[in-house]
């Protein structure tokens, strides 16, 4: 037995617990895939070998690198390198590599896009914070205009929608956290010492 048959047989394990962490069926991770149930579930129990071709489409799936996937020994760089994703209008950077778990964005609207609200839901909460630009924040009822330096948070179960409140570029982060967990920002009462 080699070092790479030690590293092959984790590789189910691993996949187990990223799918359950994450709180994905077999059946949606096999949507998502395009993966076999069966594949799906003989290589997380072992049954069946992990090949690049099983691997790539997890991966992009989990977004998390292969290496994690495999349990390649860390590099000891820190750095998440951001792939870009164009969504709604805008350029979408993550932050994290955390599935699974609260994840952090940064959002780009370039300047003249698409001005037309079309609120959306999903599960989860989702915390936000104006770095420049001016944010308009369709939330429900409320159509708000959020100027650099201000936060929002909410249940994104309410229908919302994020543009540009002038026309002009903006840029936002956010932290999204599918199970619906809250941010929790720590704050001196109004009044006291520092």
């Amino acid at each position: 037995m080699t070092a790479n048959d030690d590293v092959l047989r984790e590789v189910g394990p691993r996949l187990r617990a990223l799918r359950r962490d994450a709180g994905i069926t077999l059946t949606a991770l096999a949507d998502t895939t395009g993966i076999s149930v069966s594949t799906l579930s003989r290589l997380e129990s072992g049954q069946r070998r992990a090949t690049l071709e099983l691997l790539l489409p997890l991966a992009r799936a989990y977004r998390v690198p292969l290496d994690e996937l495999v349990g390649a020994p860390p590099t000891g760089d820190p750095r998440v390198y951001a792939r870009p994703l164009q969504r709604f209008g805008q350029t979408i950077l993550p932050l994290t590599r955390n599935p699974g778990g609260p994840q952090a964005f940064k959002h780009l609207i370039p300047a003249g896009a698409r001005q037309e609200p079309e609120p959306k839901t999903h599960e989860g909460y989702e915390w936000l914070y104006v770095l420049s630009g001016r944010l308009r924040l369709v939330l429900g009822e409320h159509d708000l205009v959020l100027p650099p330096g201000e936060a929002a948070e909410f249940d994104t179960r309410v229908p919302h929608w994020f543009g540009s409140a002038q026309g002009g570029p903006v840029e936002f982060l956010t932290i999204f956290d599918a199970q619906g967990a809250r941010i929790h920002v720590r704050a001196r009462p109004k009044g006291s010492p520092s």
